[in-house]
């Protein structure tokens, strides 16, 4: 790969996902020689949008609702609203429960704590301090909890609450079984047996920004994202090869600079002998979490949800109530597979009409599976489904079921199938994957900025904004960061 014609670049990006781009952006717009090399046929990584069904029905691959693509200080930099149409559903998420009832998640926190009875004063006490300074909090959660934050009033707002729904206590301010349900759907975004700090961490602040600027879906897929950040790469004089696998950090050609949208195990590998030292080991050490299992539906019409509000809801949390999901995520942990799992389900077509043909839909839907598990649980999925849209079999046209061993194959940053590309215990949303500069590594001008560092998984662009902010000025003297947009 590498030659002497290669000689004038000033940085290498590896890996064409959000991170990645949002590196290669930064740099191109700092005025260098960026050239990014991508593995795959196309660009985005986990932000993907592909016809995996049939003809004419387009399905986002990993990533589907977006809650930092609004709140994420690199969209913001960059001016995503302005390129890319992100559309807010008025219930951000929403969790049915048994017998047509339902927790619901409005944007407006105030419809919320109407909806949710004796509970609604507990839910708004937790929730909202935190969703009135979703701003700080995305600022505190976009970099690592190792460095001395701006707001540390916000973020000890944020641990109280972390610490007590983080715990056996999660259950002591509630009297009934809608708003702990909705809350615990959020905390299972992070893949772990429950209650855990972490996850109440990031389930805390996935909340907030429920009832700030919402959870937007963007017209057109999350294509679109990557596809607007690419351009922008682009126009600026970056350069894109597709279709190239980089195993070895020999196989780069010369550069000042090198940024790797890649796992730390990938890293080893690719640094050889290079890391045989502490660091190393560290990397080493580094966890992978739980996997997901998925399954993408083209449906004849709308899912016929038992509570029809949930025609509305961009996306939903399905498993039961709190103790229901809290023993299927257990059976994960235990290398089981439950019969009634939890299931993260979205309904794009519901705000994008550009998703599927006329009067048809697309829906998305994955559940927690053990690490590398090649389990097909398209079968749990659909039950769970209609457990809560009687007759939503009836509405399939067609599927694409994916198991955990497929999501690696599709993506290796996914680590036996994990989406976050690293367990999210809060010892390691701390560490990730090493306190204090997890982007920067012992090999000269090399650095990290996937999702396995801090701040960790989503579509934030954060990994790559702050490594590239970190080889500018250590590499090339440029410590103010260029204009975005």
């Amino acid at each position: 790969m590498a030659d002497s014609a290669d000689s004038s670049l000033d940085a290498v990006v590896v890996g064409a996902g959000p991170n990645g781009l949002a590196a290669a952006v930064i740099l191109a717009r700092a005025g260098l020689r960026v050239r990014l090399y991508e593995r795959e046929a196309t660009i985005g990584g986990g932000a993907r949008t592909a016809e995996l069904t049939l003809p004419g029905f387009l399905h986002d691959v990993c990533s589907a609702v977006h809650p930092m693509a609004l709140a994420s200080p690199f969209f913001r930099a960059f001016g995503l609203v302005d390129r890319v149409e992100l559309r807010v559903p008025e219930i951000s998420y929403a969790h049915p429960l048994d017998g047509g009832r339902a927790g619901i998640a409005y944007r407006d926190l105030a419809a919320t704590v109407s909806s949710l009875g004796r509970d609604g004063t507990a839910y708004r006490r937790l929730v909202g301090p935190l969703a009135a300074h979703a701003a700080e909090i995305a600022e505190i959660s976009s970099s690592t909890l190792a460095r001395f934050p701006r707001h540390p009033l916000v973020l000890a707002a944020l641990g109280r609450r972390a610490f007590e729904q983080g715990s056996g206590v999660w259950n002591a301010r509630f009297a009934e079984d809608a708003a702990p349900a909705m809350l615990t759907g959020a905390f299972a975004h992070a893949n772990r047996a429950l209650p855990d700090l972490g996850a109440a961490s990031a389930g805390l602040v996935l909340a907030a920004h429920a009832h700030a600027a919402g959870w937007p879906i963007p017209m057109g897929g999350s294509q679109a994202i990557v596809d607007a950040m690419a351009a922008d790469f682009v126009a600026h004089g970056g350069e894109i090869e597709l279709n190239v696998g980089v195993t070895s950090l020999a196989e780069l050609p010369p550069a000042r600079a090198v940024l790797l949208d890649v796992t730390p195990r990938a890293l080893v590998s690719m640094a050889g002998e290079s890391l045989s030292n502490a660091y190393g080991r560290r990397l080493a050490r580094f966890r992978y979490g739980n996997a997901v299992a998925k399954v993408d539906y083209a449906l004849d019409g709308p899912v016929p949800w038992a509570n029809q509000e949930l025609s509305m809801a961009g996306t939903l949390h399905l498993g039961g109530d709190r103790a229901e999901i809290v023993a299927s995520e257990r059976e994960i942990k235990a290398g089981r597979l439950p019969e009634s799992p939890y299931v993260l389900v979205s309904q794009p077509s519901l705000l994008d009409s550009s998703r599927a043909p006329a009067g048809k839909q697309v829906l998305w839907a994955y559940t927690h599976v053990p690490p590398g598990s090649a389990a097909d649980r398209e079968a749990v999925i659909t039950a769970q489904i209609e457990r809560f849209a009687p007759g939503f079999r009836d509405r399939i046209l067609a599927s694409a079921s994916s198991t955990a061993v497929d999501v690696e194959s599709h993506n290796p940053n996914y680590v036996g199938g994990d989406i976050g590309s690293g367990d999210s215990s809060f010892g390691q949303l701390a560490a990730r994957p090493t306190l204090g500069d997890p982007w920067s590594t012992p090999l000269g001008g090399v650095y990290l900025c996937s999702a396995s560092t801090a701040p960790g998984p989503g579509v934030h662009g954060m990994g790559g904004y702050n490594a590239a902010r970190q080889a500018l000025a250590r590499e090339f003297g440029i410590r103010e960061l260029p204009t975005l947009n």
